[in-house]
């Protein structure tokens, strides 16, 4: 049974939660001003307190610091007919666990009350790392992120230009910075730089720098990012978004080491290891002819790709506990108990994640200000993303977006090759290839029955047997 003091100067709403509370099996006092809570505090320590911020003349929030000097750290949920910003700023402020507004619904009393309570009961035990995370982390051991741990560590000790891609918020940056935490240029400085960020006017002087008079081999009037990351590491994100201009230079200084600040004819040779990331396909940019293919070939000589979250569902809850643990750490708070509800857990590994690990993180902290340090619950999460480009996260849905986006390369390449025949055709090729593959593969499962076959595809034998004789697979 828990002790529950309610702080109010209505008769008629103290009753009312009294009654509510007790049907729920708590014992509950009640008080009508500060002097007679604080004495009810010294009396018996309640286990959460129900405090209106205004009893008559006093001011509620301003006698809470004098109650939990009595009662202790007890959780306080704070009560108004005045639901305004300034209210509801000092009630965070003054630790207040959650917020209710007159009138308000007994039955959304009742069971938050008995989440303040469990909260409180909690064990004390912690499953968040005892000292702060380390910034910058890369946090998982699915499958897919042991292969690109082994990836990162093969070519983190090597000068290769790495490639690396995935969708947004998959953690493409966090990859490219354990490269250079792992290699020898550690000691070197690392320096981003988003491209897509960049006003086309200006990227080639913020890369390469820019001179305003004669130039003569020294150090440019204004360094640019190669210069700035002299003997360390420079990370090209977006790399899809340069400009063509930009492409050709970057091809130029990855074969020479060699940089030409904008307004100068003169070279000087910078030592600098180049990390490109996008979450473009740049094989169908190169094919649609936006992206330089001889660039692109140059910047993969080693591609990592980074998987999305949805290849990755068990990296959700240590992921979650991680971000959960750095935003208190940075928050100037300690681990206290379990603070991540199985309910939470539940409910974020049922979630699509269409921002990955980015949007992950965003919730988690959302969730962590909306708990106000209590214990986090499914309530407590942002609404779900939604995302016009994705249909879902079943192997069929991930299938499926991959495929669309191969038929989107392979029409880029194709208008390329066939577009000036009189009858390009790219239709009956298309389906051409699509049919022969899907034929193919489902006869290769069917262990080469045709009669299984025709009826997984949804054809009759005379039917399968003709696609067969024209795609020249009737052996």
């Amino acid at each position: 049974m828990s002790h529950i003091l309610i702080v109010d100067d209505e008769h008629a709403i103290g009753w009312s939660l009294r009654e509510l509370l007790s049907d729920d099996g708590h014992e509950v006092a009640i008080a009508a001003d500060a002097e007679t809570a604080l004495a009810a505090c010294a009396l018996r320590h309640p286990d959460a307190i129900l405090l209106d911020v205004r009893l008559g003349s006093q001011d509620g929030l301003a006698t809470l610091p004098a109650m939990r000097s009595v009662a202790g750290d007890v959780p306080v949920v704070v009560m108004t007919a005045f639901g305004d910003l300034d209210t509801a700023v000092r009630a965070v402020q003054a630790g207040a666990v959650d917020y209710l507004l007159k009138p308000f619904d007994l039955a959304k009393v009742s069971t938050l009350m008995a989440r303040v309570l469990a909260d409180r009961a909690a064990p004390v035990a912690a499953r968040e790392p005892a000292v702060p995370p380390a910034p910058g982390q890369i946090v998982g051991s699915s499958p897919p992120m042991q292969d690109v741990f082994k990836q990162i560590a093969l070519v983190a000790p090597t000068d290769l230009p790495v490639l690396v891609t995935g969708d947004t918020g998959t953690g493409k940056e966090l990859a490219a910075r354990a490269i250079h935490a792992h290699g020898p240029r550690r000691a070197g400085p690392f320096v981003a730089t988003n491209l897509a960020a960049l006003a086309p006017g200006v990227v080639e002087s913020e890369l390469f720098g820019h001179v305003r008079g004669a130039f003569t081999g020294a150090a440019a009037d204004r360094p640019g990012l190669f210069d700035m990351a002299a003997g360390g590491t420079l990370l090209l994100d977006e790399i899809g978004e340069a400009p063509a201009d930009v492409q050709a230079k970057l091809l130029r200084v990855l074969e020479t080491r060699e940089v030409t600040p904008v307004g100068s004819a003169v070279g000087h040779a910078v030592d600098v290891r180049v990390i490109a990331a996008t979450n473009r396909d740049l094989a169908a940019a190169c094919a649609a002819g936006s992206f330089r293919a001889d660039l692109h070939h140059r910047l993969r000589g080693f591609p990592i790709t980074m998987p999305a979250l949805a290849e990755r569902p068990s990296d959700i809850e240590p992921l979650a506990r991680y971000f959960l643990a750095a935003f208190i750490a940075r928050h100037g708070g300690a681990p206290r108990g379990e603070l991540l509800s199985p309910e939470c857990l539940e409910a974020l590994e049922k979630r699509p994640w269409p921002g990955n690990v980015r949007e992950l993180r965003q919730a988690i902290e959302y969730a962590a200000v909306q708990a106000r340090g209590g214990v986090l619950r499914p309530e407590h999460l942002p609404a779900p993303v939604a995302d016009a480009g994705a249909t879902g996260n079943t192997p069929i849905d991930v299938t499926a977006a991959a495929v669309t986006a191969a038929i989107k390369a392979w029409s880029a390449a194709a208008r390329l090759a066939f577009g000036d025949l009189p009858e390009p055709d790219l239709h009956r090729r298309a389906v051409d290839l699509l049919d022969a593959t899907l034929v193919r593969e489902t006869l290769a499962h069917c262990g080469g029955n045709r009669t299984a076959a025709a009826k997984l595809l949804g054809l009759d034998r005379a039917t399968l047997r003709t696609r067969l004789r024209l795609l020249d697979l009737d052996e």
